[in-house]
């Protein structure tokens, strides 16, 4: 729940972004994930979206989310909510959003998507990475800069995750070496590309219709990446149409090989699901391992 204190430092952040003087009426809880704890505030000045976790446990994940929806709003390609604000209050963190209103989606609904998706992946750096670290679910995300994405995906993402599956023993000792062997190939599977940025959590949960009736996107985990890694993570859980890869791939053709290379981009967000969830991922993970 949002109490009077953290309600008065939400009314003076907004008033502040807003240079009015805002008035918060109304807290209503609102589906946002497992995460966090998600609000729609009613306002003199209209809704507004809050998302609040513990301050201590994650003390700079909101810090970082404003800053990656900054990143993606820089991009001119795919809308996301405007970021408004971010904080803490009595150990309680806190993000203050747009809120994004549902529509229906227009005839070329995943077309327009896949084009947009292609535009912000134009959108390139020197290095893969990002400034800092910052989260994928609860999880911390490393982005120490690399000019090799073999070299970053081999020591930003997977070698971190598979060995803390095993201190936790979720993952077994030949899990553990079969993604070192994996990383050693790792220059031989992927062509050279340019940095892109990436939304770096693209799942079917984390777009919606917005009120034009095309697609916005909401909590990413920011990075610059190859772009292989947001296109394996649309199919990783479904909700993507078939027209949306075909309009990607149109704009902004996949070097070849890229089917092939779909269960290795997939190794990280599989990884992050078996360290958080466990359940079947193991075997997933497993499976796409010995394939290679």
């Amino acid at each position: 729940m949002i109490d009077e204190i953290l309600q008065k430092q939400l009314s003076a952040a907004l008033s502040e972004q807003l240079k009015v003087k805002v008035h918060i009426n109304d807290a209503k809880t609102v589906h946002g994930g497992d995460i966090n704890e998600s609000f729609r505030i009613a306002t003199n000045e209209g809704y507004f979206f809050v998302k609040l976790n513990d301050a201590k446990l994650y003390p700079d994940m909101f810090a970082q989310e404003y800053a990656g929806l900054l990143e993606l709003q820089g991009a001119k390609a795919l809308p996301v909510p405007k970021p408004l604000a971010y904080g803490s209050v009595n150990g309680r963190a806190y993000l203050m959003l747009e809120f994004l209103t549902k529509g229906q989606a227009v005839g070329d609904f995943w077309e327009d998507f896949a084009i947009s998706l292609a535009k912000q992946h134009r959108i390139t750096r020197p290095h893969f990475g990002n400034p800092g670290p910052n989260y994928l679910g609860t999880l911390k995300q490393y982005n120490t800069p690399y000019s090799s994405w073999s070299v970053f995906y081999a020591f930003n993402r997977l070698l971190p995750l598979i060995r803390m599956a095993y201190d936790q023993q979720i993952a077994d000792k030949q899990m553990v070496q079969q993604v070192e062997s994996l990383c050693k190939r790792l220059p031989q599977l992927f062509p050279a590309e340019v940095p892109a940025l990436l939304h770096g959590d693209l799942w079917s949960g984390n777009f919606m219709v917005g009120a034009n009736g095309k697609a916005c996107v909401f909590d990413p985990a920011v990075y610059y990446g190859h772009r292989e890694m947001d296109l394996a993570m649309t199919r990783l859980f479904g909700g993507f149409d078939t027209r949306f890869y075909y309009a990607y791939q149109a704009a902004y053709p996949l070097l070849p090989g890229w089917q092939q290379r779909i269960g290795i981009c997939q190794l990280y967000p599989l990884m992050v699901h078996m360290i958080l969830f466990g359940g079947n991922y193991y075997n997933s993970i497993r499976e796409i391992l010995e394939s290679y």
